[in-house]
């Protein structure tokens, strides 16, 4: 029955435990479901906001629809741009790791192969920067009416 007379004061690290316990559940609990709300009623009010636009100025007048049509082609034009850069930022980073990886690995462990296991981000950031610039579907710069 000694366990029920614990106390974190008895023993610093278990009152460390108890300290990252608690930041651990108020992380986990707390922090992310928040953010994740908050981020979700903002995309849900830019969406609302967006359909809300697009049907005042298909409304307005007989060039609404096309200035409409435009807008929603510019912003997926917009997205795609900005999907590719970062898949171009993400394969470079990729490759350094990769390169970092290897050297360091090879200094730390020298006769032993394990060094290549640098490779493997190496190799999945070539593979991020094959699919932007020769598999992936060109951008394109307008819509053919």
């Amino acid at each position: 029955m000694s366990f029920l007379a614990f106390s974190p004061f008895d023993n610093p690290a278990a009152g460390l435990w108890v300290f990252l316990s608690i930041g651990a559940v108020a992380l986990f609990v707390v922090f992310i479901p928040a953010v994740t709300w908050i981020d979700s009623q903002r995309k849900e009010r830019e969406a609302f906001y967006r359909a809300e636009t697009l049907r005042r100025i298909t409304e307005s007048s007989g060039e609404g629809a096309k200035a409409a049509l435009q807008l929603l082609w510019e912003e997926n034009r917009q997205k795609q741009i900005k999907a590719r850069e970062g898949l171009k930022i993400a394969g470079l980073i990729n490759i350094g790791v990769g390169i970092g990886l290897v050297i360091f690995l090879r200094a730390l462990v020298g006769a032993e192969a394990v060094y290549l296991c640098g490779l493997i981000p190496g190799f999945i950031g070539v593979a991020m920067l094959v699919y932007v610039y020769l598999l992936a579907d060109p951008i394109a710069d307008q819509h053919k009416d």
